[in-house]
């Protein structure tokens, strides 16, 4: 096999963790190229990873299924001669490209029943028996049923010192002073979001014992709102959600002395970067997506009642973050920004 072709996720997080099946793949094939078909707002980490020749950035509709599109699509790739197509969304249409670009192997998990599009394929776990996401993955590198490595590579991500030093100066922020990154979002839904009033309370206990610390708030526009509320209670931190590309987020996070962060895309971006991170977990469970990094201290609760995968709490309290309380994350935090004087 000389060249493959990767139809990528559809979220940041679950980009990064595709990443060792990549590695895998370069490893068990040592002349591969391989490319990658993304949504625009996930090819700037894709663009980062060094197993990746090429990023065709696209502006397909989550959830739709526009057939003209993606004929056009594959109508210009069946000239590639990709040997392989690796499908990692379960959906069916996410299928349909490298199918319609004839492309000889197309290797997915069966998903949507598949069956005519995909021609290797995996079996899907049932829920109580799904593996980390990063093996889950991983597993399309070999064939359907076969046992992985023990372990996998991880996530890592290039990052470019002279970017971070032009971001840095765009922002007025200044290199030489320690850098504390808050991630207030998680695009799944408010289950999986610390409290903005904890934000700023922890925001707050830095100010006292670190008082020349930068803080910032980095994430979409969606996660504007929650950023302002921290500014409200604490008029110090800088809210760039929205101001910043997926690519100047990238830059900043390089170079972040400490980043909290919710179980996000962002969360996953700090440990592909090596960055020391607080991950904060509610209605998720850092067995199945946590930081593959290190530097990364994960809190949980573990209540009786989670993980509950809920966009919102079914039981209607969120005590599973609410109850993790800023003070415990700041005794995290303080010895993170401590080891670093």
């Amino acid at each position: 096999m000389h060249k493959a072709l990767v139809i990528a996720p559809n979220w940041i997080g679950d980009a990064l963790m595709a990443q060792p099946l990549f590695t895998l793949l370069k490893r068990l094939h040592p002349r591969l190229t391989i490319d990658a078909i993304a949504p625009g707002w996930v090819a700037p980490v894709l663009e980062r990873m060094p197993e990746i020749s090429r990023v065709v950035a696209t502006d397909l509709a989550h959830g739709k299924l526009q057939p003209l599109e993606r004929y056009r699509l594959a109508s210009v790739l069946a000239d590639e001669g990709y040997d392989a197509a690796y499908v990692l969304p379960n959906s069916l249409k996410s299928a349909l490209i490298p199918w319609l670009a004839r492309i000889p192997l197309r290797i997915g998990y069966k998903g949507e029943q598949r069956y005519g599009l995909l021609n290797v394929r995996h079996t899907n776990p049932r829920k109580d028996e799904r593996p980390p996401m990063v093996r889950h993955y991983a597993a399309l590198a070999f064939a359907p049923g076969a046992k992985l490595p023990e372990t996998l590579p991880t996530p890592r991500i290039e990052a470019d010192l002279n970017e971070s030093a032009r971001v840095f100066a765009r922002f007025g922020l200044d290199l030489r002073v320690p850098l504390v990154v808050f991630c207030p979002g998680a695009e799944f839904g408010p289950a999986k979001r610390w409290p903005p009033g904890h934000f700023a309370q922890l925001a707050q206990l830095v100010r006292r014992s670190f008082p020349y610390a930068q803080i910032v708030a980095l994430g979409s526009g969606k996660d504007g709102a929650l950023a302002q509320q921290i500014a409200a209670d604490a008029p110090f931190v800088r809210n760039l959600c929205g101001q910043t590309s997926l690519a100047e987020a990238c830059a900043l996070l390089a170079r972040a002395n400490a980043v909290v962060s919710n179980d996000s895309g962002l969360m996953h971006v700090t440990a592909a970067l090596r960055r020391p991170q607080i991950a904060l977990f509610g209605s998720s469970d850092p067995r199945h997506t946590p930081p593959l990094s290190d530097q990364a201290h994960i809190l949980w609760l573990q209540l009786e009642c989670s993980p509950c995968f809920a966009r919102e709490c079914p039981l209607g309290h969120t005590r599973c973050l609410n109850e993790l309380m800023p003070e415990h994350v700041f005794v995290n935090l303080r010895n993170i920004l401590l080891t670093q004087r």
